[in-house]
């Protein structure tokens, strides 16, 4: 798995009003030309007990990346791409993109009381019409989904680009993923970045928060670059020590 930063100026709205504009362009013309049926994905209802996940739900971050408000489990081709904002330069948002699939996710405050996903599906749903895409609701591996297509100019044409927006409440907390490229319209292109969303961690953190307010994402560290910055600093320590043997060391007062 390689990650890598990409800039991207981002609107003052809020972040969840402007969700469709957000999307990847890793779909392409023929993505919308030949879409193949899709079928709903899961034969059994879905409880969040099987992923994603809250911090205080895992054992341990294990061999996922620490991105502040998202922990991420990699896939063999992976690439981790970081959306940052131009003029704050925070991250705002994450992509995985594996093979011509994308998947783009977000963690956002919520309220106690009830979730906001519902809400958020209706913004989408008007949101898509509005510039003249269509929307199709289902029921797929997380719930309630939503298909749409967003019209676009390719070659002096118009072509619809597929999206799939996932949403997951979870506690004081709500998760939307984007996928787009093959795996918006291909069941078998779609599961291994489900399965990343899947065990997908949160950490919502204890200050308070607005409602809809995006959780802190931050580039990842790299606890090997760490390790090395850490043993070279007490290295440069110990030369020190060795150059100048007439160096004070620790000493006790005596208080009487």
């Amino acid at each position: 798995m390689s990650i890598f930063r990409r800039n991207k100026a981002t609107e003052d709205a809020e972040p969840l009003a402007d969700h469709v504009d957000e999307v990847s362009d890793a779909a392409t013309a023929d993505d919308a030309t030949e879409a193949p049926e899709v079928t709903d994905g899961a034969d059994t209802a879905w409880t969040r007990g099987e992923g994603p996940f809250d911090h205080a739900e895992v054992d341990g971050r294990e061999d996922r990346v620490d991105l502040g408000a998202l922990w991420v489990r990699g896939v063999p081709g992976m690439e981790l791409r970081l959306e940052v904002d131009q003029q704050s330069q925070q991250v705002n948002a994450a992509t995985v993109v594996l093979g011509e699939s994308a998947l783009q996710v977000q963690a956002f405050a919520a309220p106690r009381s009830s979730g906001l996903w519902d809400e958020i599906r209706v913004e989408i749903s008007e949101a898509v019409e509005r510039q003249g895409g269509t929307v199709e609701e289902h029921v797929g591996d997380f719930g309630p989904a939503l298909r749409t297509r967003m019209p676009s100019e390719s070659g002096g044409r118009t072509v619809f680009a597929p999206a799939t927006f996932l949403g997951v409440d979870g506690p004081r907390w709500f998760l939307r993923g984007v996928l787009s490229g093959r795996a918006a319209i291909d069941e078998g292109a779609a599961s291994p970045l489900l399965d990343v969303f899947r065990t997908l961690v949160v950490v919502r953190g204890v200050e308070p928060m607005a409602p809809r307010e995006l959780l802190p994402l931050r580039l990842p560290t790299d606890p090997r670059a760490e390790a090395a910055e850490s043993e070279e600093e007490e290295g440069d320590g110990d030369e020190r020590r060795r150059a100048d043997p007439f160096e004070r060391g620790p000493e006790i007062t005596e208080v009487r």
